[in-house]
């Protein structure tokens, strides 16, 4: 598979890959933490471009030593939690525990 790489925060796809005769491609959604945290999904899921994507990436210890978690956003969907923040607005996240079990899941994307 060809990679285009993100160039900016922006909301959307981060990632769209290609298969070389171009028959098939995936969106893919990544969400990058420091140390392991919850994923912040943000306040409005349902507009999400998580949803929209095919894959759904969290790299984890970006900084020391990155740590890859693979999954697609339906196979969490029934995982996010829903709170308020600290200022009372709606928040949603993904606990560590529910995306650690998809370490390294290189497999699920597949090959070009």
């Amino acid at each position: 598979m060809e990679c285009n790489p993100t160039s900016r925060n922006a909301k959307g796809i981060d990632i769209m890959i290609y298969s070389q005769d171009a028959k098939r491609k995936h969106a893919i959604q990544i969400k990058s933490l420091t140390k392991r945290n919850p994923v912040p999904l943000g306040g409005k899921i349902k507009e999400s471009s998580l949803f929209l994507a095919d894959y759904l990436i969290i790299v984890r210890n970006m900084i020391k030593a990155p740590e890859v978690f693979i999954t697609t956003p339906m196979r969490i969907r029934e995982e996010i939690h829903e709170g308020r923040n600290e200022r009372g607005l709606l928040s949603y996240w993904l606990h560590p525990r529910s995306y650690e079990k998809f370490k390294n899941n290189w497999d699920l994307i597949g090959n070009g």
